[in-house]
């Protein structure tokens, strides 16, 4: 049975992981559509997964029952209101994976009454291996989550959340951790430089301890805090480091940090408003 198109407006790296997801999990690369303006990108995406690639975005949303609005934030607004038309004759589900950009805007500027569900993936989902966090606004049935966590489902695990004033928080926790762990990574390995390391052996000694450590909170029925207990022995290596970290405020600055990337996350919505 021929499945129902779905467009991409826009093909940058975001979207070019949920094409390949659902590409590898049998989705056929004919009912996908992707609009994008850089010849480059365009190629790839075909020649990479096969689907249609066009540099209109009306020509990528014609007939499509699913919209995934993969741009950045910034243009967003010119880019729904200028296939508001459209949208109000096809009645589509509109996917955004923009941050800071609402539900109550985006149906807005696509004119009104549209089924739109908010997303925030992030960058290991380009390995199939993120954390998407949705919200639905009250037009989505019960059909447009399924189809929306299946797409998302594409480039890793899913959280919904109820109440769309929380997912500036999601942005600031997994929208943006995975730089926070590449931090605490770069730390870590200009750490091990001073102390003598060569850089080859505290390359490989750090992204295996992270790997290795998230490995464990994933894959185990502990949480971080029985994991941080059993590995600090007292009085021992690792308890020193850690009444350093506490000492300096660590958990304090962690909140602190994702504190700021929520407030700015709702400043980004209201500046683009």
């Amino acid at each position: 049975m021929m499945q129902s198109p779905i467009a991409f407006v826009g093909g940058g790296n975001m979207a070019r992981s949920l094409v390949g997801g659902l590409v590898a999990r049998g989705r056929d690369a004919a009912s996908i559509r992707v609009s994008e303006p850089v010849p480059e990108l365009r190629e790839a995406l075909h020649r990479d997964f096969g689907v249609q690639v066009v540099d209109g975005n009306a020509t990528a949303v014609d007939g499509a029952g699913t919209w995934v609005l993969a741009v950045k934030p910034q243009v967003l607004r010119g880019v729904c209101e200028a296939l508001a038309p459209i949208a109000q004759q096809a009645r589509p589900l509109v996917v955004s994976i923009a941050a800071g950009i609402t539900a109550t805007q985006l149906e807005r500027w696509l004119g009104g009454g549209i089924a739109v569900v908010r997303c925030m993936p992030n960058t290991p989902a380009l390995l199939g291996a993120g954390v998407t966090g949705l919200f639905a606004n009250p037009r989505v049935d019960a059909a447009g989550r399924e189809g929306a966590q299946a797409l998302l489902s594409a480039a890793g695990g899913t959280v919904w959340i109820d109440d769309e004033a929380l997912m500036d928080a999601v942005t600031a926790v997994s929208g943006s951790g995975p730089a926070y762990v590449f931090l605490l990574a770069e730390a870590m390995q200009a750490a091990a430089l001073a102390e003598g390391l060569p850089a080859d052996a505290a390359r490989t000694l750090v992204l295996q301890t992270v790997l290795g450590a998230a490995r464990m909170l994933t894959e185990g029925d502990a949480d971080a805090a029985e994991l941080r207990r059993r590995v600090t022995s007292p009085n021992g290596t690792t308890q020193a480091a850690i009444e350093t970290f506490e000492a300096g405020g660590f958990r304090e600055l962690v909140g602190k940090s994702i504190r700021a990337a929520t407030v700015r996350g709702r400043e980004l919505s209201a500046a683009n408003d």
